[in-house]
C-alpha cells in the first residue's frame, strides 16, 4: 500500500501484510485498538504503553527484540509473522481478581482464531492457547499500579522450519495448521473486538460479586 502527496510523489509505503495503521485502523469496531502505536522493531510492546494510557490504548510490533512470556520465557519470531500487542487496561476491581485477565485474554484469542480460521484452539490454564496440544499463542498479563498491561503473542504466518524447538509445550502457527498465510491485520482486529466484548463482561461480574 502506497501514498502519494498532490504533485505524485512517494511519501510512504506501506506493505499489504503489515499491521499498521492505515491497514487495522478500518477493521477495529469497538473503543479497543484507539489510540494505535505501531513499531516496525522495538524491544516489546509491553514497555510501549505509556503510564497515562487510557484503558484500550494497543501498542503493535512487526518484530520484537526482547519479547517475552510467564516466567521470563524468551519470544521471539522472524518479522511480520506473528501477532505482538499489548493492551492497556484499567479494572475497577480488587487486586485478587487480577490474575483472572490472562484467561480473559486466552479466550479472546481462542474465539478470534476460531471465527478466522475455522480451527478449533483451547485455552490451557493459566494463558496459553493450543491447537492439538501445540501452542500458537501465549497470554501475559502485567499489573503495573493502577493498570493491567495485557500481552498478546499469536504464531501467524510461521513456517515449521522457523518454529522454536526444545519447548515444554511444542509450538504450531496458524499457517501450518490452516495451510496458508492468515490475514494478520483482520486476526488482530478480531481479537481486540472479541477482547473488549470480553473483559467488560468480566469487568461487569467482577464489580457485582465485589
Amino acid at each position: 500500500m502506497s501514498s502519494f502527496d498532490k504533485t505524485g510523489n512517494l511519501v510512504s509505503v506501506v506493505p499489504e501484510d503489515a499491521l499498521s495503521p492505515e491497514n487495522v485502523a478500518p477493521l477495529l469496531r469497538g473503543r479497543f485498538g484507539r489510540p494505535y502505536a505501531y513499531f516496525e522493531r522495538c524491544e516489546s510492546t509491553q514497555r510501549e504503553l505509556a503510564a497515562d494510557a487510557p484503558e484500550g490504548a494497543v501498542a503493535v510490533a512487526e518484530e520484537q527484540t526482547s519479547g517475552r512470556g510467564r516466567l521470563g520465557r524468551r519470544w521471539h519470531a522472524a518479522p511480520r509473522t506473528s501477532v505482538l500487542a499489548s493492551v492497556n487496561l484499567r479494572p475497577t476491581v480488587p487486586t485478587r481478581r487480577l490474575p483472572e485477565l490472562s484467561l480473559v485474554g486466552g479466550a479472546a484469542v481462542a474465539e478470534a482464531i476460531a471465527a478466522e480460521t475455522g480451527l478449533r484452539p483451547e485455552v490451557k490454564f493459566p494463558n496459553d492457547v493450543l491447537i492439538g496440544g501445540r501452542k500458537v499463542a501465549g497470554i501475559l498479563a502485567e499489573a503495573r499500579e493502577d493498570r493491567v498491561v495485557l500481552g498478546i503473542g499469536i504464531n501467524a504466518n510461521i513456517p515449521v522450519a522457523e518454529l522454536p524447538t526444545g519447548l515444554e509445550t511444542p509450538a504450531t502457527s496458524l499457517q501450518i495448521e490452516t495451510g496458508a498465510p492468515v490475514d494478520r491485520a483482520t486476526l488482530l482486529a478480531a481479537v481486540l473486538e472479541r477482547l473488549e466484548a470480553g473483559y467488560d463482561a468480566w469487568l461487569s461480574e467482577a464489580r457485582r460479586a465485589g
